[in-house]
Order: structure tokens, then C-alpha cells, then sequence
């Protein structure tokens, strides 16, 4: 039980609840198979990657977390709820933690610590060096880019069989790369970094497949780096079901004490 306790590190859990996918044990992997268009300009590479954006109303399945930050390394199946651009909401086995986001709220509490937490995205933005709220967020959980890239420019080139976005306006401070796979043009990986901070997230999109027509991310890799301190999560998914009527339930319960992150 402390073991599973430590798994709910509070360090990390704002990370998950940014990084949450879709998937399904019952679905068919998407081979990427597309080809590369070496004349496709950037305007409809973007332009491409937003017309297949994943439709859905609600979802629900299972996920399993498996993380490490080189010292030690836990696993748990959590079940996963997602109502689209209103609720994120996750439970462990139990209920013994559970977790709930919304664009003006991230809270979750812990009865194995008799602890929680409840606020805004201000801690997930500190902690990962940009300013972060739902949208964003659920962006990554579809395989969207995290910042709208229509509103930038990019120089184009081909990388690893993906199409390679860099910004043109280069950032000494902050600096992103995108890579968009040429089959559905969902996103196959995600570098942001802040040098002087040593700072930096990768988000790899490993495998794609369709589920009942949809094209959704199957299996993930975060890396994160802060400072000294290098974490990894690791994302899979079962049993996922679109469009079929959810609820939330959600209660810190009395008596826990609230967690400072400050």
C-alpha cells in the first residue's frame, strides 16, 4: 500500500493528467504506411493535421501508467473518463485516488495519504516552463499539436519518415519541434525545450490505430527533464468507448489535508 502511495507522487501526476491518449485492446494498429509528399507546402501540412482531428462527444476505458525516474519504477491501471473540452477524470482501483480536470479546475485527492489537491493549471505550467490550460491539454490527449499552428510559421522538412515543423521565428528561450506523421497527419512526436532552465519535454506518438472509423494515438512516451531530475511515463490503453453516457463522479472527502505546492 505505501508502495502504491509513492506511485501517486504528487511530482508526476500533474504530468499524466497532461498527457492522457486514446486507445483500445479491440481496435486494429495503423501501420504508417503514408507517403511522403516532398512538394505538400506547410500551410497544408497544418491544414491537413486539423481536418483529421479526432470527433468525439464522450470516451471511456482503462489506461495503463508505467513510470521511472531512474531510481525506481511503479505500473497501475487507472480507468479514464473524458467528456470533450469539459472534464478529464481518472480512478484507481478503489477509488483510492482519483483525479479531475476541467478548463478552470485541477483537483485530485489520495486516501492512501489522506491528502488532495485542488487549483488551477498555474502548478502544471511552472512545473513543464509554458502556460498551459484545457485546451491545450486536450489537444495532446487527441494527437493534436499543443499551440495552434496555424498561427506561426514554419520551415518544413522531411525527418524520420514524418514531416518536420520548426518555427521560423526562433525563441533562444523556448524552442518547440514537430514532427507530423504523413498517414493521418496526427502528431508523432513533440520536443519543447527550455536550454538556460535546462528544461525539456518529448512526447513520442508510437503507434496509431482506428477505432470504429477513428484514428487515435495507441501508445506513448513522455520524457521529461528538469533540471537534474529526468522522469519517464509511459501510456497504454484498453477497452475504449466513444459516445456513450458518463458520469463524473467526484468528492474530496472531509477530514484531508490539502497539499501545498508552492
Amino acid at each position: 500500500m505505501m508502495q502504491a502511495a509513492r506511485f501517486w507522487n504528487r511530482s508526476w501526476i500533474f504530468l499524466v493528467f497532461a498527457f492522457f491518449a486514446l486507445s483500445a485492446c479491440t481496435s486494429n494498429k495503423v501501420m504508417r504506411d503514408g507517403t511522403i509528399n516532398e512538394r505538400l507546402s506547410t500551410k497544408a501540412i497544418v491544414r491537413n493535421h486539423y481536418a483529421n482531428e479526432l470527433n468525439f462527444k464522450t470516451l471511456s476505458g482503462r489506461m495503463k501508467i508505467d513510470y521511472s525516474d531512474g531510481a525506481s519504477s511503479q505500473g497501475v491501471s487507472v480507468s479514464l473518463r473524458i467528456e470533450k473540452d469539459k472534464a478529464i477524470w481518472i480512478s484507481a482501483p478503489l477509488g483510492m485516488v482519483k483525479a479531475y480536470i476541467t478548463p478552470d479546475r485541477v483537483s485530485f485527492y489520495n486516501k492512501l495519504e489522506n491528502e488532495y489537491f485542488d487549483g488551477d493549471f498555474s502548478y502544471l505550467s511552472a512545473m513543464l516552463g509554458t502556460e498551459l490550460d484545457f485546451q491545450k491539454v486536450q489537444n495532446v490527449l487527441l494527437g493534436q499539436a499543443l499551440f495552434d499552428l496555424r498561427e506561426d510559421k514554419f520551415a518544413v522538412e522531411i525527418s524520420e519518415g514524418n514531416y518536420q515543423l520548426k518555427p521560423i521565428n526562433i525563441n533562444q528561450l523556448f524552442k518547440a519541434l514537430y514532427q507530423i506523421e504523413p498517414t493521418h497527419f496526427k502528431m508523432a512526436s513533440l520536443v519543447l525545450a527550455q536550454p538556460l532552465k535546462n528544461r525539456m519535454l518529448e512526447i513520442q506518438y508510437k503507434d496509431y490505430q482506428k477505432i470504429n472509423q477513428r484514428i487515435a494515438p495507441s501508445d506513448i512516451k513522455i520524457n521529461a527533464l528538469n533540471g537534474s531530475t529526468q522522469s519517464t511515463i509511459e501510456l497504454t490503453y484498453r477497452n475504449l468507448e466513444f459516445n456513450k453516457p458518463l458520469s463524473f463522479p467526484y468528492s474530496i472527502p472531509k477530514g484531508f489535508k490539502e497539499i501545498s505546492l508552492n
